[in-house]
This record gives structure tokens, sequence and C-alpha cells, in this order.
């Protein structure tokens, strides 16, 4: 049974803001994917509950040449998953979306809700954290914006104040000959979280962008093994030598859908199919 809460559905920003500010046990609603299971198991008891879709800002959806890909609160992963032009110009953002849960939830579930949840398995968090995506967020006090590789502070853990909105997500626009990919082994096709998720990008300078969920307490980028990388170029032997090296980067644990031992050796082989899919693709 659900407990008792005061739900809202504010029309603009400002009044979203207002309320967050003069209420402090309030949780914000978008897809709901997330906050319905723990609304209904009790695992928290808000009293307010903020329903953020009817927010202009929030709807906002839009690539513009030359400066880049504007993700709104409110857009949902298969918006993201169905659209061309981001799977021309971010092709494992769309991997990743198409990966998530099933079709009917990624009707629902939203790309910025996939990470204010986060989740260490979070899927959609590599694919930001390797295209440097920058989170708008906003207060009464005015907004700042935050790079989402310093956003996850640890198991459901965000920056996020109480009295803090995240109104979008920004992707800077990638130049032609920038291509990525997105691997992820689960126990189940669909409707599982994953055991291991791996996000390869390389940049049209052949720079290499890594990242990696479910592997730690939060999901990671893996900044010294990307300067190794990029140092040279990428051939299918480097790539196994980054799958080996991986292992002494993560730290996986065991839980319901894997051991740690299962997760390390998923790791490596992630790991040096992705690299080794940037290599054919160009990278030697």
């Amino acid at each position: 049974m659900l407990s008792k809460f005061d739900y809202v559905k504010p029309q603009t920003l400002s009044e979203a803001l207002n309320y967050l500010e003069q209420n402090a046990s309030t949780r914000i609603l978008a897809g709901g994917t997330d906050l319905m299971i723990i609304l209904h198991r009790n695992v928290e008891t808000p009293e307010h509950i903020l329903d953020i879709k009817g927010i202009l800002e929030t709807k906002l959806l839009e690539y513009k040449k030359n400066e880049g890909l504007f993700i709104g609160a409110s857009v949902t992963v298969n918006q993201v998953a169905e659209s061309k032009s981001i799977l021309e110009k971010y092709p494992a953002l769309v991997q990743a979306a198409n990966s998530l849960a099933s079709y009917q939830l990624r009707n629902r579930a939203t790309v910025v809700g996939n990470i204010c949840n986060a989740s260490p398995g979070a899927d959609l968090a590599g694919p930001l954290m390797v295209y440097d995506a920058k989170i708008l967020i906003a207060s009464v006090k005015g907004t700042r914006i935050v790079d989402i590789n310093s956003f996850f502070l640890g198991v459901k853990k965000t920056v996020l104040k109480a009295s803090e909105l995240v109104i979008g997500v920004f992707l800077p626009d990638v130049s032609d000959g920038d291509n990525s990919t997105f691997l992820k082994q689960t126990r189940l096709k669909g409707h599982d979280l994953g055991i291991v998720g791996v996000t390869a990008r390389m940049t049209a300078d052949k720079k290499i962008r890594l990242a990696m969920s479910a592997v730690s307490t939060t999901p990671i980028r893996l900044y010294q093994l990307e300067e190794t990388l990029s140092s040279q170029p990428l051939t299918s032997e480097l790539a196994v030598m980054a799958g080996k090296e991986v292992r002494n980067i993560i730290k996986p644990i065991s839980d319901v859908r894997s051991s740690a031992d299962y997760r390390y050796h998923v790791s490596e082989v992630l790991v040096k199919r992705a690299l080794q899919h940037l290599s054919s693709m160009g990278g030697e």
C-alpha cells in the first residue's frame, strides 16, 4: 500500500523550484519506473511528489550542429533510442538506450532518471560519461552545471541537493569520424540489469574514452587506461592488453546477479571486444 503524499504537477520551472525550496521531503516524478517501485515497497515515504512532465524545459530534445545535444529531464529513453540523428552522432548512447529493460518501460523511463537514480549499473551513465556530458541543475538560487564524471558520489548518491532539480543533460557536438560502442552482459536479454556494461569511444583525432558500469560503487571512467590507449595506434593486440589491464582497475562485488569473479572475466572480454570494434572502424 502506498503511503500518503501530496502530488503536484507544476507547469513552470519557477513554480517547481519554489515548491522544492519549501518542501524538503519531496521526490521527483518523471518516468516513475524506479520511484513507483520504491513507493509500493515503502522503501521511502516522501511527503510530496513533484511531477515535472508539465515543465516545458524538461521536454526539450534537440541537436544543434556545432553545439551539441540537449536531453531534457522528461525525455524518455525511447525518444533517444529511436532518434536517427542521435544514432549518427552518439551511437553508444542509442545502443545503451535500446538495451535498457523492455520497450514498454523505455516508453516511460527517462534518460535523466536513469542517472539520477545513481545505480552503479546505470546503463546510460557510461555513454554520457565518454561524451563528457554536462548536467544542468536548477534551484531558486540559480543554475549550475556539473560534469557527469563528478555527478556520482556512491550507491544511490549524487551531488544533487534536496532543493535542486535536474533540467537536462547536454552532450557537446562530435566531429566527423567520431565513433563509439556500448556492450552489456546480462543474465537475460532485456528486463534485467547489466552484470557489466562497457562504453568505448574513439574521437576523430583517435583519442580513446572508456567507461564502465556495475563494476564499482558508481559508474566509472578509466582515465589512466584511456591515456595509455590514446598514446599509440589502437590495434587488436592493444585491445587484448586493455582487457587484461582493466582487472587491476575495477572493484566488482558479488550479488544476486553475478559473482565478482564472473564480473572480472566479463569485463576483460567486453573491454577487449569494444576496443577491437573501434579498431576495425578505423583505429589502426
